[in-house]
Parts: C-alpha cells; structure tokens; sequence
C-alpha cells in the first residue's frame, strides 16, 4: 500500500511540475534572438556609416560607433528598459557589445546600497572581471603560439 501511494504521489508531483513549467519555442526563441541582435547590429551600422559620412575614418568612426552603443545600453539599464530586451531577445540581446555594458551596469546598479567601494567597485567586476582576465590569458596564449610559428617560419 505505501509503495502504491508514493506512486501515486510522485505522479501527482510531476504533473504539478509540468503544470508550472514553462514552455519554450526554440524557432520563435531564436527568431527573436535574431531579430534583436539584429536591430541591434542595425543601430550599429547606422552609427558607424553616420561617423563615416561626417567625415571621420574607419578607426574613429568604429570608436564612436562603440561609444554611443555602450552608453545607450547603459542608459538603458538604468532606465530598467534593457533587462526586457534582453528577456525578449535572449541571447540576441546579450551577446553584442551592448549585452556586456548591460551586464556590468546592472551589477554596479544591484549593488549601489552597498556603497561606493564594496558595492559598486567590487561588484561591477563581477562580471568584467572574468571577461578581462580570460581576454588577457587567451590573448597571451595565442601570442605565444604566434611566437612559436614565426621561429619556426611558419608565419610571416
């Protein structure tokens, strides 16, 4: 009789957990993904052939193009607009420039009760840090392995 009972228990359980759990589209997930970083690419572009036309160079005008991204996304963030991009968007609203400025914004905005240096100075490296650090080990490594050819002559 228990074993019948706890069977009948864990069924009841799992239908309530089906009952609760979200379903997700992976076709509309990744149209949406799309689309957001897309238009996101779009605003991007948009900078960049606008720089270009008032007369800067490809250098300047892809710095300026960066800027305004990240200081939008910021604003954004602050603004709590770019938390329901990136719910809509997924990983199209988080990957690009943007996505990272966000990241960074939120946890400084998260942990502003905390004060100035313990809240926002640590906790906005809490995403940036580990961006930093495994940018400069990768970036060290492949430089290594570029040394390594160019004695082998295998690169010019």
């Amino acid at each position: 009789m228990a074993v019948n009972e706890h069977q009948k228990k864990q069924k009841e359980y799992e239908q309530y957990v089906k009952s609760i759990t979200p379903t997700h589209s992976l076709p509309a997930n990744m149209a949406k993904a799309f689309l957001t970083g897309g238009l996101i690419c779009v605003a991007g572009q948009w900078i960049l052939n606008t720089a270009k036309n008032l007369g800067a160079d490809a250098e300047t005008a892809g710095n300026w193009c960066s800027l305004i991204l990240i200081f939008l996304s910021v604003l954004l963030t602050g603004l709590n607009i770019y938390s329901k991009i990136g719910k809509f968007g997924g990983a199209g609203g988080l990957v690009p420039i943007t996505g990272f400025a966000n990241s960074v914004a939120a946890s400084a905005i998260e942990f502003h009760s905390e004060g100035q240096v313990f809240g926002i100075g640590c906790k906005i490296f809490t995403i940036a840090g580990p961006v930093i650090l495994y940018g400069i080990l990768s970036s060290w490594g492949i430089g290594i392995i570029y040394y390594i050819l160019k004695l082998l002559e295998v690169t010019v």
